[in-house]
């Protein structure tokens, strides 16, 4: 059964692929950085869900080709903003963090990256009743986004897993919304985040139809739908569980 405050709803695109090059980049925390591609073929660029997918490539220096380009190494991420010639995304830079990673923090000014898709989009027609995000850094662009979405007297609950306090993000949120941020340390991905939801009860659900999405490390998505599908009872059609990543597997990428 569909929630009669809000649903989701699939469309799909004609895959494009693009060519742009990186024209910014702003360090958020100190492992956490947001960059701006630049190009003409950004233009007509659209992605209509929060939850949204495309493949960046991350080719080594100025490919000569298309071929080339599409060759090159490449990861998903969910697009943050764009408008007319700019897409801006987003990265979470630890440690000995990948070839996306180290593309987004190291690579120069002007380095050509390729953007495929979105190849459809999930999405969302009404209002919730109240919101429940879950997630750690690679699921804060589409919090970012649903956030966006909320309406000036929106109710729900953010839950955001970060490294420790000189890591925590901003996020901006309705008065009625609550953004908590929980501290792995030195565990591993989703340790905390995990802890957290397995102490919320019955009592902590939000009343009437919830948009419920939660998205980190693979280990998360069972302890999610315990939460929101077992213990608060959602319709499984109002609630997005994924794992965006799995650890020891670069080339994962989340369902879609």
């Amino acid at each position: 059964m569909t929630s009669s405050a809000f649903s989701f709803t699939m469309q799909g695109f004609d895959l494009h692929f693009r060519k742009a090059a990186l024209v910014h980049r702003e360090w958020l925390t100190e492992s956490y950085v947001r960059v701006r591609l630049r190009g003409d073929e950004l233009l007509g660029f659209e992605s209509l869900g929060c939850d949204d997918h495309v493949r960046v490539f991350f080719p080594d220096g100025n490919p000569d080709t298309i071929e080339q380009l599409r060759a090159a190494p490449s990861r998903e991420y969910t697009p943050v903003a764009w408008a007319d010639d700019w897409l801006e995304l987003e990265f979470a830079v630890h440690g000995d963090s990948g070839v996306a990673a180290q593309w987004a923090a190291k690579a120069p000014l002007g380095s050509i990256a390729g953007v495929g898709g979105p190849r459809g989009s999930k999405v969302l027609e009404g209002s919730p009743d109240a919101w429940f995000l879950a997630g750690d850094e690679t699921a804060l662009p589409a919090i970012r986004r649903f956030a966006q979405l909320m309406s000036a007297t929106a109710t729900g609950r953010i839950i955001l897993e970060v490294t420790d306090a000189a890591h925590e993000m901003v996020i901006e949120v309705p008065e009625g919304v609550t953004v908590e941020q929980v501290h792995r340390g030195d565990t591993p991905p989703s340790t905390a985040l995990i802890a957290r939801l397995d102490e919320l009860t019955v009592d902590d659900r939000p009343n009437n139809d919830v948009l419920g999405f939660i998205a980190a490390e693979q280990s998360v998505v069972k302890p999610g739908r315990a939460l929101l599908l077992d213990r608060w009872g959602l319709d499984a059609d109002s609630v997005i569980v994924k794992g965006y990543w799995k650890r020891g597997d670069t080339e994962y990428h989340a369902p879609h």
